[in-house]
């Protein structure tokens, strides 16, 4: 039996995805014993009803069983749980217990009750299979849409930025200074991005030096602006630059803002493993936005790029210092999917068959090296040439950084806190930063609780605007 779970669990997982795993973690017990029993009953009546209402000697038996199914169908269309049910319902279940024997002892044509319920049990697995359905849409358009708690706090925000945009004010000459540390930040989420800076910040010896640079939309430009006016974060400073004004930045902007894309990528554990089997790994990779970091960013050489999903654990000073070899991109490596098995999104193109994978998240950009090899052009014209190919990004991407990538230490980055349930607990407090890749984030309903601490302890839970948007619960 339990080789059926598991292949159920496969094809899930292998269809749905996360949907798969957040709902077994969440799977209630059946608490409403009565209303199944009834469903049950109901399920077995109906099989047999057919096949006795043609025996003109059971007649009599034939009215009773309908009599019972119309009774019972009717409790149940008024009743969702066992409290909904009536009083007289033990005497009901017992009475359609005691026909459905009957029917049972009557000497019948196997293959017609066989046929019916063959018949009843494709209802009902077409029926269950539309709830799937429907479940794992609703699960998508969950993880997908802004909660209510943060749309109105970057509400709240923009109106304030008009009412009080004399409180406006920048530290140029800190932006572009490359003497410092400047990190990156590509994100639509107000509070997520303050989770970023303020966990980076809280850890961080020295904050003098820290620069932070949050690349946002049109739609997010005034909240965010007039959060990191009004929020203070140590010593450091933050820019908040709109990266859909053409105004500002030419040619180096987008009609829209992207960030770090994701793929769920499946294959077999082995050769030989059927599709059930297959392994499931969340790789995440720069989206068109970071591609244009060399234009933003003209005087500056190194930064660091922080997806919106992380928390900082530890100081992260040590990066500047790092001798990468004439790398473009310091990464975290996953070995665990290799160039090869990504084949089928890689088509035709060459590449090194055993070399791994990499993630966004914690990135380390030598901005001059990038400049020198012209990685962006690389890109866009990868990109032009697999448009219409899926997984266009991931393979734009990794062709790109291909033979560019210094792999950071793993100690570093700790991922999968936005989809796997099984993280040790030993190795989330060891990190230097946790990674909420997955469609899971912290920030959601649909997070997973026992990771959430590590990033809600980071909001100010004494801010009017979070109260009053009901952000701190």
């Amino acid at each position: 039996m339990k080789s059926d779970v598991d292949e159920s669990e496969g094809f899930c997982d292998l269809k749905y995805g996360s949907y798969c795993i957040w709902r077994e973690e969440n799977r209630e017990e059946m608490q409403d014993s009565m209303v199944k029993k009834l469903k049950d009953q109901l399920f077995v009546a109906r099989a047999y009803f057919p096949s006795i209402a043609k025996i003109p000697a059971q007649s009599k038996l034939s009215g009773e069983l309908k009599q019972n199914i119309q009774e019972v169908e009717r409790v149940l269309s008024e009743s969702t749980t066992d409290a909904d049910l009536p009083p007289e319902i033990q005497k009901k279940s017992r009475r359609m217990e005691a026909v459905i024997a009957r029917a049972k002892s009557v000497s019948l044509d196997c293959n017609n009750v066989d046929k019916k319920l063959r018949q009843i049990f494709d209802l009902t697995e077409d029926e269950a299979n539309f709830h799937m359905k429907q479940s794992a849409f609703l699960y998508q358009l969950a993880v997908q849409t802004m909660p209510k708690s943060l749309h109105c706090l970057s509400m709240r925000l923009t109106v304030e930025y008009f009412r009080d945009h004399l409180f406006d004010k920048e530290l140029s000459e800190k932006y572009s200074d490359p003497t410092l540390q400047h990190y990156v930040i590509f994100s639509n989420n107000v509070i997520a991005s303050s989770v970023v800076i303020n966990s980076t910040v809280v850890h961080a010896r020295d904050t003098v030096n820290q620069v932070f640079h949050v690349l946002t939309d049109w739609q997010n430009y005034y909240a965010m602006k007039h959060w990191f006016l009004r929020n203070t974060f140590r010593d450091a400073v933050v820019q908040v630059l709109n990266i859909e004004d053409p105004d500002s930045y030419g040619k180096a902007t987008l009609s829209h803002l992207t960030l770090p894309v994701e793929f769920r990528v499946s294959f077999p554990s082995n050769d030989s493993a059927p599709a059930i089997h297959n392994r499931t790994q969340y790789v995440s990779i720069f989206s068109h936005s970071h591609y244009l970091l060399p234009e933003i960013f003209k005087n500056l050489e190194k930064v660091v790029v922080l997806d919106d999903d992380v928390v900082v654990q530890q100081d992260l000073s040590a990066l500047w210092s790092l001798n990468m070899g004439g790398k473009v991109t310091g990464a975290i490596e996953i070995c665990s999917v290799k160039m090869d098995q990504l084949q089928s999104y890689l088509g035709e193109h060459s590449f090194q068959k055993h070399s791994c994978s990499w993630m966004s998240g914690l990135n380390v950009i030598d901005l001059a090296r990038w400049r020198d090899l012209d990685i962006s052009e690389t890109y866009w014209k990868l990109v032009k040439e697999v448009s219409m190919k899926e997984g266009s990004a991931l393979l734009a991407t990794l062709l790109a950084f291909q033979d560019q990538i210094y792999a950071l230490d793993r100690v570093w980055v700790l991922s999968g806190l936005g989809h796997d349930y099984g993280l040790d607990i030993e190795g989330i407090k060891k990190a230097a930063v946790l990674h909420y890749n997955g469609n899971m984030k912290p920030w959601l309903d649909l997070g997973i609780p026992k990771y959430k601490e590590y990033w809600k302890k980071f909001l100010n839970h004494e801010d009017q605007y979070l109260s009053e948007c009901n952000v701190n619960r």
